[in-house]
């Protein structure tokens, strides 16, 4: 393997609970070579899934946060000068599609869209990614391996995926788990006990039920994750959910009144 894509690789499992068949239907659609696309709230374990199956799939994965500000060529390449001169320096889509990694496209619709149509001849039955500033038509690993995710929840008019990307790809759908699955994430990430863990889960149901109705977005897992390590230091109860929970997610004053009352109804 490649030393550079080597460090990519994963020497332990990342712990992931599934939740309904989405490691079935991921593994088969790795097997046809067909590009994933995950939806769901930020913080329901869409990173760490990939992670997991990168793992399971036995590939190094290759992760890109995705930014407004994120250029064709951040993706793809460029030329550098160094002591030597001019030398070319593949981007992390080009090291994955030349050496057969997996390459996870995070919060996708943050970059633009003339950004994210580079990856079109690489999803289709091309499988090419044409580094025109090299010269050069990279024919595809054949385990390379794409994978977007993002929010729905934050989509506009102005911040969607073209058509023209969103045919190209299946899709899985990710929401919250069940009270029960996510108690044990909640107590397997966090090293918190169970008891613990089912209130940090009810106080997060609350809040997500105030989802446009002065939330934008409900308290994710991850955010319950924090609130258990934060108990585990010695931080109680009640400080540990303001800190973790309540302060990060709104700046409303009556919006955290309610949260704060929520949390005092468990701890």
């Amino acid at each position: 393997m490649n030393t550079m894509i080597a460090d990519h690789a994963f020497t332990q499992e990342p712990w992931y609970r599934p939740v309904n068949d989405e490691v079935t239907l991921f593994q088969a659609a790795y097997g046809a070579r067909m590009p994933v696309m995950l939806k769901g709230p930020t913080g329901c374990g869409k990173t760490r899934f990939v992670e997991h199956m990168a793992w399971k799939l036995g590939r190094p994965l290759i992760t890109v946060a995705c930014n407004e500000d994120m250029t064709a060529s951040d993706l793809v390449g460029r030329f550098l000068l160094d002591a030597d001169g001019t030398k070319w320096q593949d981007g992390p889509l080009t090291l994955a599609a030349r050496h057969g990694a997996i390459c996870y496209l995070d919060e996708v619709v943050e970059a633009r869209q003339d950004t994210t149509v580079v990856i079109h001849p690489l999803i289709d039955n091309r499988r090419v990614l044409p580094l025109e500033k090299k010269g050069e038509l990279l024919e595809a690993h054949p385990d390379f391996f794409l994978v977007i995710s993002y929010n729905p929840g934050y989509q506009s008019l102005m911040k969607d995926l073209k058509q023209s990307t969103k045919q190209r790809f299946g899709a899985l759908d990710f929401n919250w788990p069940e009270a029960e699955v996510e108690i044990e994430i909640v107590a397997h990430e966090s090293g918190t006990n169970q008891d613990i863990a089912k209130k940090l889960v009810e106080i997060g149901g609350r809040a997500r039920n105030l989802k446009g109705h002065g939330l934008d977005e409900g308290i994710s897992t991850r955010m319950l994750i924090h609130a258990g390590k934060l108990i585990g230091q010695g931080v109680e109860p009640g400080p540990a959910c303001t800190m973790a929970l309540v302060r990060p997610i709104t700046d409303d004053p009556d919006m955290r009144d309610a949260l704060d009352a929520a949390v005092a109804t468990y701890f």
